[in-house]
């Protein structure tokens, strides 16, 4: 019997043997003089009243305890250690009210909570108003895919780099999770590269299209580092002439593939490259990565899908494999039967594929 049960007769007998309908009951008519005047309330009426509910709350029904979680979990002034017993109930419905917006909660009492309690309990502290590091770090350390994605969508919370880089690296697997870390003000520069290097292009192009237009761009400088990262060592080529010999043809109604098979047998490489890309639509800085990689493939999808005959795809190989190099005729007529074989459909979605890269 505490100090303030004694005060009220019958109240400890109530506590001690009353039915848990009895004590819900006058759980309910204490707390109704709580909220008539709470806000006025001095803070040794609050501890007054915390003593008395605090016996008598716990060992009340359940639709008791959950409908006055409910309304203590609004009030800056609710008893303190009753709220904090109700936090700890393995009830969500009691739980859930006072975790996801109880101003009496502090830190110390969410974080404990959150390392002993269910991942229902860590789901309602996720839509806090606010959710310092201390809590995130548990969140994301023990929470599930829900709980994580709902951490990273609260605009409220922080995190610590820690917390960040787990955020990112589950990201890699989580597309819903990505685009709610895509859209934090909160994420860095390196954040978003480091972000969009382990996504899905098909991610990459929803994320551009939801957030606002400062991060659109910041998305794009991240993409062309990334790209600048991964192109292979070595002296950089420059297209400034041969784009504007691709231009000039262009103007003057002659870039086609009579044009492009004379760069090609030419081995002038700038110029068949920076012509394909003016032909294909694609970016001369993505066409320029794909056909400097370590197969001829992209050659073979640009020409059936420009539907090029094949003496100018057989130049474009050759060119490919560079003046010092020469084919064996077997792989010559490989090239040409995988390129016979290639369905145009097949080739305009791999094109449109390398397309909507760059619309990011």
């Amino acid at each position: 019997m505490t100090v303030a049960t004694s005060l009220i007769p019958g109240l400890d007998d109530i506590v001690k043997r009353g039915d848990p309908r009895r004590r819900g009951e006058i759980a309910r008519a204490i707390s109704a003089l709580f909220f008539q005047d709470a806000a006025n309330l001095r803070p040794d009426l609050v501890d007054l009243f915390d003593n008395l509910l605090i016996d008598l709350v716990p060992h009340a029904e359940l639709t008791a305890r959950a409908d006055l979680a409910e309304r203590f979990s609004y009030l800056d002034n609710a008893p303190p250690h009753l709220v904090n017993q109700l936090a700890r109930e393995n009830e969500i419905t009691v739980a859930g009210p006072v975790l996801r917006r109880s101003p009496v909660l502090d830190d110390s009492a969410l974080v404990e909570i959150a390392r002993l309690k269910g991942q229902g309990h860590l789901l309602a502290m996720t839509e806090r108003p606010t959710l310092s590091s201390l809590i995130t770090d548990v969140l994301i350390e023990r929470g599930d895919r829900d709980v994580v994605r709902r951490a990273a969508g609260n605009a409220g919370a922080v995190f610590s780099p820690g917390s960040y880089s787990e955020l990112i690296k589950r990201a890699a697997q989580d597309g819903v999770l990505t685009l709610r870390i895509g859209q934090r003000s909160d994420l860095s520069g390196e954040h978003l590269k480091e972000l969009l290097n382990g996504t899905l292009d098909v991610i990459r192009r929803r994320l551009s299209s939801v957030v606002n237009p400062a991060r659109q761009v910041e998305i794009k400088r991240a993409m062309a580092a990334i790209e600048e990262a991964a192109r292979p060592p070595g002296p950089r080529r420059d297209y400034s002439a041969a784009q504007r010999t691709v231009l000039a043809l262009h103007r003057e109604g002659h870039l086609g593939e009579s044009a492009l098979l004379g760069f090609a047998k030419a081995h002038k490489y700038e110029e068949s490259i920076a012509s394909l890309s003016a032909m294909s639509g694609i970016r001369l800085s993505i066409l320029d990565r794909l056909i400097a990689g370590d197969r001829y493939d992209p050659i073979l999808v640009l020409g059936r899908m420009l539907n090029l005959g094949w003496p100018t795809v057989r130049a474009l190989v050759l060119m490919w494999y560079g003046p010092n190099r020469t084919p064996a005729d077997g792989d010559l007529e490989q090239a040409r039967s995988n390129f016979t074989r290639l369905m145009p459909t097949t080739a305009e979605r791999v094109v449109n594929f390398w397309r909507n890269r760059q619309t990011i």
